[in-house]
């Protein structure tokens, strides 16, 4: 197999950096719009933007009149949910009370919690040994990450970590089922998804928050930031690197983003970057790696799964 080339690698950077910096905007945004009102936007400029490009490049929208069309466009609608509509909502909610950069941290979760979800979701993806032990040196990092004081109920502030940790679980639940969706191009798929969000998102959104008063410009541009670039020039972005580098090379993205993300918010917002979220950052992004390095012996089921 060729290695992926340079421009893989430098688009693999901007992706993470995109997609970091998507808890700096939220924060931005934040400033004058509802967490609600937050993510439907984003969803919405993400969606238009996609659809346009999705029917530009003629893969259009998936076909619903046959019975695989249906099936893609029922795995859409939960993607839509799971990747966009509750984890959106569920950080731009949490980032009120915690900072861009924890939030970001948590997102390192996501490949964790795939794991078990793969175990008993995905045919042939099962637990071994060594995936087992990343699970659970992660495990750690996100309790230390939490704090057991948050777990107790005892933290002011433990509702709004664990919104963190439900949108990074969320994700989770999201990739299960791109993974079990039957074959689509991925830009159609895309769409069909952020269509299904943004109906959903902007609705609810009026009907909790209304209408929002016109903010000053920069939560305006906070939202600009956020569908125009980690919710739809990412989504072509990925779509390219899948094709050049393939998906494996792209999952190399989820050990960059709460880097950036604490880095950026560190940086621009003055946000303090305390031992814990980098102990429990090390721990989670040590799981990943030995989560991810090899294939070994399962730990459930028969020799033959991987």
């Amino acid at each position: 197999m060729t290695p992926p080339s340079a421009f893989a690698w430098f688009l693999l950077g901007f992706l993470g950096l995109i997609w970091g910096g998507s808890f700096l905007g939220v924060e931005v945004a934040l400033s004058g719009f509802g967490p609600l009102t937050v993510a439907a936007l984003r969803i919405g400029v993400g969606a238009v933007i996609i659809l346009c490009a999705a029917f530009a490049t003629g893969v259009g929208l998936p076909d619903w009149r046959n019975k695989t069309g249906r099936k893609i466009w029922l795995h859409a609608f939960g993607l839509g949910m799971l990747a966009n509509t509750l984890p959106f909502a569920l950080l731009s909610w949490g980032q009120q009370q915690v900072t861009s950069g924890f939030a970001g941290i948590t997102m390192a979760c996501v490949p964790l919690l795939v794991l078990p979800l793969a175990h008993f979701l995905v045919p042939g993806d099962r637990l071994t040994p060594r995936k087992t032990l990343g699970f659970a040196l992660g495990f750690v990092g996100v309790v230390i990450l939490i704090g057991p004081a948050s777990i107790l109920g005892g933290d002011s502030a433990a509702l709004a970590r664990l919104a963190c940790i439900t949108a990074a679980g969320c994700y989770a639940c999201g990739s299960i089922v791109t993974r079990r969706a039957p074959p689509a191009p991925l830009l159609s798929f895309s769409a069909a998804a952020l269509f299904w969000a943004a109906a959903i998102s902007l609705p609810l959104a009026l009907a909790v928050e209304g209408v929002p008063e016109v903010p000053t410009l920069g939560p305006l541009l906070g939202i600009a930031y956020l569908g125009l670039l980690p919710t739809a020039l990412a989504t072509l972005l990925l779509v390219y690197v899948i094709k050049i580098a393939g998906p494996s090379f792209l999952s190399l993205v989820n050990y960059q983003v709460p880097i950036w993300a604490t880095l950026l918010g560190a940086l621009f917002l003055a946000e303090p970057v305390p031992p814990q979220l980098i102990f429990a950052l090390a721990l989670i992004l040590a799981g990943m790696v030995i989560a991810q390095t090899r294939r070994d012996r399962p730990l459930f089921g028969a020799k033959g799964d991987r």
